[in-house]
């Protein structure tokens, strides 16, 4: 904290948590929960066994983490085509999406952007996060993947599939211009993440089926990534 100029106020405010939460954490060595350590190392600069070594001797977390595999399959074509539908409806108050274009969940889905707008007038927050087609990392990922300009063609069409979302309380939409390590599909305490492989399509590629478990450290790690890349882009399709 002394190096990185934080105060514990500083650092309790940056996690909205009470100081003497923080206190607690430096007097007894107490491990806070997982959404906390991640964002407590990203602000320190430093690893989470660095700062917490009990964690390099948990094998409880190590077993809760392997538990919140739930399957994982060898690519997206593999995923079960209702699951998409009942991950979406079950999903009460939160559904993130990670992706550059996303094409095939609106593709596979026609009626998706209305039922967004029905899940959200019932209290379902909605966090879209697509690849700006402008942006040199979509270009690149096109380039990557053999097929060039047609992946920022993708996210324009997109892009217009979802304009009647844009102006829906409860669902809000950015672009980003990030290297997407995988694509990553968020419904309440469940998450597919589509991982990527280089010089490969995402279809091809294997997808995670990830529940959310009391100090599991792999879904809360993917969803710190989305956070990332959420909190680095301004509001609104630009």
């Amino acid at each position: 904290m002394h190096h990185a100029g934080l105060t514990t106020d500083d650092l309790a405010t940056e996690l909205q948590v009470d100081p003497k939460t923080v206190a607690r954490w430096i007097e007894t060595g107490r491990v806070p929960h997982t959404r906390h350590r991640i964002k407590a190392a990203k602000l320190l600069g430093s690893e989470q066994s660095y700062l917490w070594p009990a964690l390099l001797e948990s094998r409880q977390a190590v077993e809760t983490s392997r538990a919140e595999l739930l399957t994982m399959y060898p690519n997206r074509g593999a995923v079960p085509a209702d699951l998409w539908r009942r991950l979406i409806d079950d999903a009460k108050e939160e559904l993130d999406l990670l992706v550059y274009a996303g094409l095939f969940l609106l593709d596979t889905h026609p009626d998706l952007p209305q039922r967004l707008i029905c899940r959200a007038a019932e209290g379902l927050k909605v966090r879209l996060l697509l690849g700006d087609p402008d942006s040199g990392a979509v270009a690149a990922r096109g380039k990557e993947e053999g097929i060039g300009e047609n992946l920022a063609a993708r996210v324009r069409l997109s892009l217009r599939y979802l304009e009647p979302v844009l102006d829906t309380p409860g669902i809000e939409l950015r672009l980003h211009g990030t290297p997407l390590y995988n694509s990553i599909y968020r419904f309440d305490d469940q998450m597919l993440v589509n991982t990527h492989l280089y010089g490969t399509g995402a279809p091809r590629n294997p997808v995670l089926h990830l529940q959310r478990l009391p100090e599991g450290q792999v879904f809360d790690g993917y969803l710190a990534s989305f956070a990332s890349v959420w909190e680095s882009r301004d509001p609104g399709v630009q």
